[in-house]
């Protein structure tokens, strides 16, 4: 278990995956921020609230990412997929 644990916050803090995953966050972040908090933006109602909500989007889109990428190294097999045609 331990060495499980181990080599996902190996596979983690890679260069290249955690660097994808913050390009992400931070294209897609500031978008979803403004959809999300538009009135309170607009009504200059920055309370500390509003900068953990702000917060959370932000890792949030660090951590959907990553997850995948996270598995798919841990397996290190090549995905197969089988189409299966009607004749």
């Amino acid at each position: 278990m331990t060495k499980s644990i181990s080599l996902f916050f190996k596979n983690f803090f890679r260069r290249e995956t955690t660097a994808r995953a913050i390009k992400v966050a931070v294209l897609v972040a500031p978008i979803l921020i403004w959809i999300n908090h538009f009135d309170l933006i607009t009504a200059q109602k920055f309370t500390p609230v509003l900068y953990f909500k702000c917060l959370l989007t932000f890792l949030s889109l660090i951590a959907f990412p990553l997850f995948p990428l996270l598995r798919l190294i841990r397996e290190k097999r090549p995905r197969i997929i089988v189409v299966i045609a009607r004749i």
